[in-house]
């Protein structure tokens, strides 16, 4: 920051040395006065560069410290409780059916975590361009109505009714089969999170400009214009998950985005009410 103030003033003074240079002036005077100018403006540009690459090395240093405490958060929780049910089992406090539902409880914690810690490999993979997916020819109706099939029960277990909308032709997209369902299984179980009992979830799919368009859509609380902006930042949970008493990590829709991104998509909300659209666009396969 010190060097793109400095930069600064030495182009605020080469600016005013050039406008101090008499009205009259031969070659040897204007070719001082365009020096002069050419100065200015590379100073300004280069504190331009600097204040500019400050401003980048703070957000990243905010972003890392955010990271930091996101997967602090998420792994100190359950290895707290991973380690007070092991001590219980060790010490032989419980026994029977209590150390049965103990050691279940176990397995959950270990999953969870090893379900993090993948999740946040697959990210980092995929932001840093290490993609090896076979792409081909993917026919979205079936792919959206295996799974919407395979989220059917535990949305019913919450009282939610899942459904898919789809045309009758066929929908070809240029895609990677798993990875594009991984996307639709992230949005529809992030949906379900939000959506009250007695309410409904709705898979749409249609071409659109030479793309295949998909959206999730619910009937929940919806989402805020603030939390809006950074639902799909890693790790980020917003209204009542923020204080921490929401499911998952906070990395479903971060890790949609970066698929999606890859695959030469866009993911984006839509405006609804009430509720929350979560729509993403694929190149149509020819």
């Amino acid at each position: 920051m010190k060097r793109s103030i400095a930069i600064g003033l030495a182009a605020f003074l080469a600016g005013g040395a050039a406008v101090l240079v008499p009205h009259k002036m031969g070659w040897g005077q204007i070719a001082l006065v365009a020096l002069a100018i050419a100065a200015a403006a590379l100073a300004a540009a280069l504190a331009a560069r600097l204040a500019a690459e400050e401003r980048s090395r703070r957000e990243v240093e905010a972003a890392r410290r955010r990271l930091v405490a996101s997967v602090s958060h998420d792994l100190r929780t359950p290895l707290a409780s991973l380690r007070l049910l092991v001590e219980s089992i060790d010490d032989g406090v419980v026994t029977g059916e209590t150390r049965d539902r103990y050691l279940a409880e176990v397995r959950t914690h270990v999953a969870a975590l090893s379900g993090l810690i993948d999740d946040l490999f697959e990210l980092s993979r995929i932001e840093a361009g290490d993609i090896a997916w076979t792409m081909g020819q993917v026919e979205l109706r079936e792919l959206v109505g295996d799974t919407v099939a395979a989220m059917r029960a535990p949305a019913a277990a919450r009282g939610i009714a899942l459904a898919a909308e789809l045309p009758a032709h066929e929908l070809l997209a240029r895609a990677n089969a798993e990875k594009l369902q991984r996307v639709l299984f992230n949005l529809i179980q992030n949906a379900i999170r939000h959506t009250p009992a007695d309410g409904s979830v709705t898979v749409r799919a249609r071409t659109a400009a030479g793309e295949v368009e998909v959206e999730v859509a619910d009937d929940g609380d919806g989402i805020s214009a603030e939390d809006g902006r950074h639902a799909f930042e890693d790790f980020f949970r917003g209204g009542e998950e923020a204080a921490g008493a929401g499911e998952g990590a906070g990395l479903g829709l971060a890790i949609s985005r970066a698929i999606v991104e890859a695959h030469g998509g866009r993911i984006w909300l839509e405006r609804a009410k009430p509720g929350t659209r979560v729509r993403f666009t694929l190149q149509a396969a020819s």
